[in-house]
């Protein structure tokens, strides 16, 4: 499953070619640096993460057996580093309330967001990523931002195909909160005025 360009880049980093590490951390520094970002909404310790990620992929190279591809490899290393730095800090962000949610309400948002333009859309789901707990922030960025299939992200975050997909929709019921609030202020402020 491993392509040939990431194949020829892992043989020559277990050779000791530090160009080959080089390219391999400009392929992937983007992807794994927003990843870190969302989960754990700090720039520096984002780009600690990183780091670290990248250290950890050199150090433990034998260990991938290319039985996926080398991108969930990466990622599910640096998903696991970022839940080391946040069990090691001890944070713990606000959830956020969606027992009392309605689902109707779902498609409402869906239909709102498919009104915008694509950069506005992307800006604001960005900024409501940012307000959603850790789990919920890296499901979501794989998943819309990566367009990874649900098997990838099983594979990085190690459950089951059908839990992520679980997981994904309390992710969207979470994040359709918080855009709510973005797309219908107006609405709110005139709630219940008037009766």
């Amino acid at each position: 499953m491993t392509t040939n360009k990431d194949q020829i880049l892992i043989d020559a980093i277990k050779n000791g070619d530090t160009k080959a590490y080089a390219q391999l951390v400009d392929c992937y520094k983007d992807l794994v640096y927003t990843l870190a970002l969302r989960m754990l909404k700090h720039r520096e310790e984002a780009e600690e993460v990183a780091q670290d990620t990248f250290i950890k992929v050199f150090k433990s190279l034998d260990k991938f057996k290319g039985d996926s591809k080398f991108s969930t490899w990466i990622y599910r290393v640096a998903y696991n580093t970022c839940l080391d730095n946040i069990k090691k800090n001890k944070k713990h962000l606000n959830d956020v309330a969606i027992d009392e949610y309605n689902f109707n309400k779902l498609d409402t948002i869906d239909n709102a967001l498919d009104n915008m333009i694509k950069e506005e859309k992307s800006v604001l789901i960005k900024k409501c990523i940012n307000k959603l707990p850790e789990d919920s922030s890296a499901l979501l960025t794989l998943f819309y931002f990566e367009e990874l299939s649900l098997d990838e992200i099983s594979k990085i975050i190690n459950i089951e195909a059908n839990t992520v997909k679980v997981k994904l929709f309390r992710a969207r019921k979470k994040l359709a909160v918080i855009l709510e609030q973005y797309l219908q202020p107006q609405n709110r402020l005139n709630y219940g005025k008037g009766r």
